[in-house]
């Protein structure tokens, strides 16, 4: 284990110099396989997992430069507060995204019904349960303190879990879409790129929050943390489409609905697991609390570390 550890350390933290320099190298490998290569070719393989590679240790490389300039942003006080009071944290991440998702909701319910289209309009559907998920989350922790009831937690974690299955349809329903009608999400210009950082980065904050928040023993947190999850491994679909559209030729449609399919199902499935097991946890710790087994108190919230 402490060899794997040694191994997988090596291969997210090579260094500024390893980590700068992998980028010509990655785009000079992208350039060849768009312009010569062909995109069925190892080499594309190659190039694909060498450009993911590379943004992912740039990212690793830049954060302790983070770390060091976020020593003076935490000494203002509304900052130290969001990094310190979980409550506060919580509710100005879920007011924050639960604005994004009800805004871009309505844009694709509207764009779905002004041009006839089934892809804006399960669009609209994906990010209205989302909203619904986050109003829901929201509504606990304006009117419970975190982590006191354990008991209304765990029902609001379960019905969490419930609607992710649900969720889960329409999820499907986009992976078909893209594959039979050809659909896909589009970024303009180097906005692809830009994109690709936040699909990266959202998936490692969102599975490093997961395991902080979890510890917790907060059961609405976790819920928001599996969220968070389930939404950034959506992104990473989106990305994996968007640069299948952009970079692909007319002839590589094959590959791009058996690289879609395989991407679909596995967020599909990583998804209904994680609101499987929400469901199945929050029912035996209601079944637990209701039959007044120990450890039914107040659960004490913790800074993460």
């Amino acid at each position: 284990m402490k060899r794997f550890k040694l191994i997988l350390r090596r291969l997210l933290f090579p260094g500024t110099a390893v980590a700068l320099g992998s980028v010509p190298v990655a785009a000079a490998l992208l350039l060849y396989v768009f312009l010569a290569d062909g995109s069925k070719t190892p080499v594309a393989y190659l190039a694909y997992a060498f450009s993911a590679w590379s943004l992912t240790v740039v990212c690793t490389s830049l954060l302790p430069a983070v770390g060091r300039g976020g020593g003076l942003v935490k000494q203002n006080r509304y900052v130290r507060r969001y990094l310190t009071d979980i409550p506060f944290k919580t509710k100005v991440t879920l007011y924050g995204s639960l604005g994004v998702n009800v805004l871009y909701a309505g844009l694709k319910l509207a764009s779905g019904i002004y041009y006839g289209s089934v892809w804006f309009i399960t669009l609209a559907v994906y990010y209205g349960f989302l909203a619904v998920l986050r109003f829901l989350l929201l509504r606990h922790v304006n009117r419970n303190t975190v982590g006191n009831n354990l008991l209304s937690e765990w029902k609001r974690n379960r019905l969490c879990g419930l609607l992710l299955i649900l969720m889960n349809i329409a999820l499907g329903g986009m992976t078909v879409l893209v594959i039979r009608q050809n659909r896909s999400f589009e970024y303009a210009g180097y906005l692809i790129y830009v994109m690709a950082l936040y699909a990266f980065y959202a998936v490692i904050t969102a599975v490093i929050n997961l395991i902080k928040y979890r510890k917790l023993g907060s059961p609405v947190l976790s819920a928001a943390k599996t969220i968070s999850l389930a939404a950034a491994l959506v992104s990473m679909l989106a990305l994996e489409t968007a640069m299948l559209t952009q970079f692909g030729g007319a002839d590589d449609m094959a590959f791009r609905h058996v690289m879609t399919a395989a991407t679909g199902a596995a967020v599909c499935l990583a998804v209904l697991g994680m609101a499987v097991y929400m469901v199945m946890k929050s029912t035996k710790e209601l079944n637990r609390l209701k039959h007044g087994a120990p450890g039914t108190g107040a659960c004490p919230l913790k800074q993460p570390r």
